[in-house]
């Protein structure tokens, strides 16, 4: 019987949807993944930096070599799609394509198995925890370029509302850096009533909240992109009592390292005099750092002349988002480009009534097997 790859595509991916996993729980993804590379007769590693996965196809004599990437893990979120093969899993979805996105790869994988023309080594990295987990950085502490070597990589995202299988390649950067933080204020508890007996953590938070978003404002060059977001706050249980500590936390997020620590040293020192000015002591963590994605030149060119020569429309206008993206972990060791490729009208990614669009998924593997051979050569 013929291979039809839309169509067995489309049958994977619908299984991956109807099981998605969290970060660092992608068990049976990753056992799934391994099954169709052992059908496939292609070799693998698994439990490469967790749950990851790495495929190698070798031919021919030359000793070139690339990575082709994709993520394979889920959300916490509860889906609301209503399609035939939606979520089975309460409270977890692929909200965000990484099921059309491994996939793909798969895809990309047999299309490469059964084409003679290249040669080389293409090594297939199928990457677990992308979600705020550093995944990517996972795999790199377990060895991932030492083990399997690639003298360049790509990746791609779907990307929602942008015209069906058009490729869009950022010259710079694509993705922003991002961050987590924590900071809590201790001061002294009492009656509500009598707040001269107190020093107060939520008058001591608030006030921060406001200087915080000041940072951006004042310390940023105007024409570089950053943000810094208060998304938790957490004080007393009681009406009547101002505690003795408030939390606040959120996110910070820019397109360059530097201007990412200087995000972080202001956040300090703002935290810290804020507090000094309220009779508050303060801690604080800054955590989940991930590296901004940044396409580099040459590895864009490459990619959009072979998305260009398969038809497909390619874009370079599009503004970078301040979303986040581990691959920027692999781009600051070897060069490559990430791409998105549209989906086409849907729900945004991270909503519970996203879908990845299978029409896509023929059209991403076919380029990131073209990708990788011209890379090759």
């Amino acid at each position: 019987m013929p291979f039809d790859l839309a169509e067995t595509l489309t049958t994977w991916r619908h299984h991956l949807h109807a099981h998605p996993e969290l970060s660092l729980q992608e068990s049976a993804t990753a056992a799934f993944v391994c099954e169709k590379l052992r059908e496939m007769g292609i070799p693998y590693t698994a439990n490469v930096g967790g749950h990851g996965v790495v495929a190698t196809l070798t031919r021919g004599a030359s000793n070139r070599s690339v990575g082709l990437r994709a993520d394979m893990d889920a959300l916490a979120i509860t889906e609301t799609t209503g399609k035939p093969y939606a979520s089975k899993t309460p409270g977890v979805m692929h909200a965000c394509g990484h099921d059309g996105h491994t996939t793909s790869l798969l895809g990309a994988a047999k299309l490469l198995l059964d084409d003679s023309s290249w040669s080389g080594t293409v090594h297939l990295v199928f990457q677990p925890a992308e979600e705020g987990y550093r995944g990517a950085m996972s795999m790199i502490e377990d060895g991932l370029f030492e083990r399997f070597p690639m003298e360049r990589i790509f990746g791609y995202h779907n990307w929602p509302n942008l015209e069906t299988g058009t490729v869009m390649l950022h010259r710079g950067p694509s993705m922003a850096a991002a961050g987590n933080y924590t900071i809590k204020l201790t001061g002294h508890a009492g009656h509500a009533a009598m707040p001269h007996l107190t020093a107060d953590p939520v008058q001591g938070a608030a006030h921060l909240i406001v200087a915080l978003n000041a940072i951006v404002a004042r310390n940023v060059e105007p024409v570089q992109s950053a943000v810094i977001s208060v998304t938790r706050m957490q004080g007393a249980e009681a009406f009547n009592q101002i505690p003795e500590s408030a939390s606040i936390g959120g996110t910070y997020r820019a397109h360059s390292t530097e201007v990412m620590k200087l995000l972080e040293q202001r956040m300090r020192e703002v935290a810290e005099h804020t507090a000094a000015a309220f009779n508050l002591k303060t801690e604080h963590e800054f955590f989940a750092y991930l590296s901004p994605t940044v396409n580099h030149e040459a590895e864009v060119d490459l990619a959009a002349g072979v998305a260009a020569g398969m038809g497909r429309k390619v874009r370079h206008d599009m503004r970078p988002t301040m979303g986040a993206e581990d691959f920027g972990f692999f781009l600051e060791r070897v060069p490559g480009a990430y791409a998105w490729i549209g989906n086409g009208p849907s729900a945004g990614l991270h909503n519970s009534n996203f879908d990845y669009n299978d029409e896509i998924l023929p059209i991403a593997a076919g380029y990131l097997a073209e990708t990788a051979k011209a890379a090759l050569k």
